[in-house]
């Protein structure tokens, strides 16, 4: 849940807030002359990249790099080539 307070007040309580976001996880909004100007929010550790991040978490199995499917009414290059200039590929 977000709180806003002034900057004076921020000011007058600044470790007491620091440890209420770090145990509550509640963000807290600075104002000056009501506008909001910053935010005290929890520390989080950086997330992992998407990159890696199932590394060693999964097991292949079987060939992954043949064709699957039907091979005899597969995509040809006679095919692509009608597709790319408008004509009917069959």
């Amino acid at each position: 849940m977000e709180r806003t307070i002034k900057a004076s007040e921020f000011k007058a309580t600044c470790l007491k807030l620091m440890d209420e976001v770090a145990e509550t996880g509640d963000e807290v909004v600075i104002t000056k002359n009501g506008e909001p100007v910053s935010r005290l929010v929890p520390y989080r550790e950086k997330p992992m990249s998407l990159f890696g991040c199932l590394r060693g978490q999964m097991e292949i199995t079987g060939d992954i790099m043949s064709p699957i499917g039907d091979e005899s009414g597969g995509w040809d290059e006679e095919r692509k080539l009608a597709l790319i200039l408008g004509e009917d590929p069959d």
